[in-house]
């Protein structure tokens, strides 16, 4: 059984879908005592930082979901879902993470060019993944498999260690990161095709 975190910010019927179509059980829930007993975690996410956050905070998640990384069982989050492990976002000012894995969340620079052209922010649609650590996330998965993206900002962690994957857009930026039993990525798995779900079985087997 794979649990997914409802906080009311995230399209978490295409994650359990998702999960389903590879082969297993995912149960969304929103009471913070499944997310105490659960095997494997799943923090997915789209909006904005703080209200995010607050979601959390107010649901009562943010203590089970940091004794679930403690206690060593896979995490995995998605999208805001990876955002939000770090220190700290800058989306609409400051504002402090679950500070899982030390960094900070930035937007994309302005006037972002790529062959004479601007790039647009959010940054949407397909692109590559560079796989930096060969963990099993991954197994199956090319280097340079393509994944579906949306987001305006990206994480900047200060352990490049904690690179799993880094995307080009303008800048070369930390698509996914691995830290223990702590995964988690920039781009949608659910939206990925075999890619993402290639993926989102692996993290089933782990």
């Amino acid at each position: 059984m794979i649990t997914v975190i409802d906080y009311g910010m995230g399209n978490l019927r295409s994650v359990q879908k998702a999960f389903e179509k590879v082969g297993y059980q995912a149960k969304v829930t929103s009471d913070p005592a499944d997310v105490e007993t659960a095997d494997r975690l799943v923090l997915p996410g789209v909006g904005a930082f703080k209200d995010c956050m607050d979601n959390l905070r107010d649901g009562g998640f943010i203590d089970p979901i940091l004794r679930h990384v403690e206690s060593g069982k896979p995490f995995l989050g998605i999208c805001l879902g990876l955002q939000l492990l770090f220190t700290e976002s800058e989306e609409f000012g400051r504002h402090q993470g679950l500070g899982i894995i030390p960094g900070k969340v930035v937007r994309f620079p302005a006037d972002m060019r790529e062959g004479g052209e601007e790039l647009k922010v959010p940054h949407m649609g397909w692109n590559r993944i560079e796989i930096k650590q060969e963990i099993p996330l991954y197994r199956g998965v090319e280097n340079g498999s393509f994944a579906y993206f949306v987001h305006s900002y990206y994480v900047v962690p200060e352990d490049a260690q904690s690179v799993a994957t880094a995307t080009d857009y303008g800048i070369s930026f930390c698509s996914s990161i691995c830290r223990d039993n702590v995964m988690a990525t920039q781009f949608h798995p659910e939206k990925s095709q075999q890619v993402g779900l290639q993926i989102l079985e692996n993290f089933g087997k782990l």
